[in-house]
């Protein structure tokens, strides 16, 4: 049985999100702070985590990264009230694999739980252990990249961002498709923060090498290439 890993203060929620959950069959255990959530996490192995913003004891930013530190491919949820592009690019630099904003619809949060498991599987048994474009190497098995043998520091999100892209090297990634493919989420068009990561990329990745890798399609998306810019 899938076992969840539910840290939500509020006690009315976690029993709601508990409760829905058990009856589609996941195993949940509830933490209701976030020294209580990182117990519960070093006591017993899970299969996701679902994570509230705002927590007593430990906020749930420190909490996520440290999670992430020590459970690298393990997927996080985030699930908060708090629900503006700034709070979104917090939450996913801290290493949230998700964001969804309270209120939600229970059947959105049960969707997104099972599209993170189903990457979880499909990247465990396909993902490669290096890519190299040209003088890019990405390590899965280390989570480094370099450029020139120099390591670039990356954050959770920019890694899988990254990695997505040189997956897909040389083909045009559209918006939409890398906002459901990296942030499992429908792109809207009245948010930047996929431009915001872009360009948190290239100042660490293009600004001082070269060839310069990440290259944007007017109107179209990005693609990741050693060549010319195309802007």
């Amino acid at each position: 049985m899938t076992k969840i890993l539910l840290i939500e203060d509020e006690e009315r929620v976690a029993r709601v999100i508990k409760r829905g959950l058990e009856e589609q069959q996941f195993s949940v255990v509830v933490g209701y702070d976030g020294q209580m959530g990182r117990k519960l996490l070093l006591e017993q192995d899970y299969d996701l985590v679902i994570l509230d913003l705002v927590l007593p004891k430990m906020n749930g930013l420190d909490l996520c990264k440290d999670i992430r530190s020590t459970h690298p491919t393990l997927p996080i949820l985030m699930l908060t009230a708090l629900g503006t592009t700034d709070n979104k690019i917090e939450g996913f630099d801290a290493g949230a694999d998700d964001y969804l904003v309270k209120p939600f619809d229970f059947r959105e949060l049960l969707a997104r739980i099972r599209v993170l498991l189903k990457r979880k599987r499909y990247e465990s048994a396909l993902s490669p252990t290096l890519i190299s474009i040209a003088d890019l190497t990405i390590n899965y098995h280390t989570k480094t990249v370099t450029r020139s043998g120099k390591e670039i520091r990356l954050t959770p999100t920019e890694f899988k961002l990254l990695s997505y892209m040189a997956q897909n090297a040389g083909r045009l990634l559209s918006r939409a498709e890398i906002a459901e493919q990296v942030w499992n989420t429908t792109f809207d068009t009245g948010t930047n923060f996929i431009d915001v990561y872009m360009n948190y990329l290239r100042k660490k990745l293009d600004k001082d090498f070269h060839p310069k890798l990440i290259h944007t399609k007017v109107g179209m998306g990005y693609i990741l290439r050693p060549e010319a810019t195309t802007q």
